[in-house]
């Protein structure tokens, strides 16, 4: 296939574009500016010039397409709620330019919001969005799954919150610096709530699954693991780093987590069995915390 990648040139999107050209399908990426591009035609994928703001190139891409894969999002979480309008506008202007065709469209969405939808519940792929929640992945799934109905054979993924691997500048980056900047590796309460887990690699061997045999109107979970605990995340960063290891108060998480105090404090545990069954999918990278113990998180 031609397949037209949103976030190409990102920390997943790029494994994701690897993946594809290894397959043998043919990549167009949304390139922002030149050097994106560059780095697009340097691995041998075709270079679009376009961005999340502009849906009418977001619509030629797709156009020009057999299939897409959207993985771009504007992470800056001072504006959470404009960003998810954003990636709204990007998912029906995608799927738009798809309609009818019963070609792939694969959204990404996240598992954090299952804590808003299935609170205190193992989150499986059967749960799905309540149009009546008001989240931005939460908007930007539900479209999919209207996209469903329209011709294109739309699919979820949910990704972990920690997507691991060389380069990662997520969540475990911005726990190690925290961890320095304030000289405390931290948890909140008693550290049991727990984050789902996946290698870059197997999230984007997941992201071609899905574009190649997803039927319309799956949701899919990108979880090697179903849950590491934070407090054996902060124990690990603070043994690497030499620091004392804490827990601390949900009233003091603001002050020592800063916008990662939510995310930090929640119980996110996820299952891929229906995934895995469904695509065959078999994750076969390094686990959450091997992949920290090999060292390459606490380079400088």
């Amino acid at each position: 296939m031609r397949v037209f990648v949103t976030g190409a040139t990102g920390f997943i999107g790029s494994a994701v574009v690897r993946e594809l050209l290894e397959a043998g399908h043919q990549v167009l990426g949304l390139a922002r500016s030149d050097t994106a591009a560059a780095a697009l035609t340097a691995v041998g994928a075709e270079a679009h010039r376009g961005s999340l703001d502009d849906p009418d190139r977001l619509h030629e891409g797709a156009a020009a397409a057999d299939g897409v894969i959207h993985l771009a999002f504007n992470h800056d979480f001072s504006d959470y709620v404009a960003n998810g309008k954003l990636d709204l506008g990007a998912v029906e202007a995608l799927g738009a330019a798809l309609e009818g065709t019963g070609k792939p469209l694969v959204v990404t969405s996240g598992t954090l919001m299952l804590t808003m939808m299935a609170p205190g519940r193992l989150g499986t792929e059967e749960i799905v969005p309540d149009p009546g929640l008001e989240a931005p992945r939460i908007a930007s799934e539900s479209a999919a799954m209207a996209l469903a109905a329209r011709g294109v054979r739309a699919s979820v993924v949910r990704l972990s919150p920690t997507v691991h691997g060389e380069g990662d500048k997520g969540f475990v980056p911005s726990l190690i610096g925290i961890a320095r900047e304030t000289g405390v590796s931290a948890f909140v309460g008693d550290g049991s709530n727990r984050w789902p887990a996946v290698h870059r690699l197997d999230a984007a061997h997941l992201f071609r699954l899905a574009l190649e045999a997803a039927p319309a109107g799956s949701i899919l979970h990108g979880a090697a693991e179903e849950g590491v605990p934070l407090r054996d995340i902060a124990e690990l960063i603070g043994r690497r780093l030499k620091l004392p290891v804490a827990g601390i108060t949900t009233e003091d998480a603001s002050r020592h987590f800063g916008f990662l105090a939510a995310a930090v404090s929640l119980d996110n545990p996820t299952s891929s069995a229906l995934t895995r069954k469904l695509l065959g999918w078999r994750p076969e990278h390094p686990a959450l915390v091997p992949d920290l113990e090999a060292g390459h998180y606490f380079n400088d």
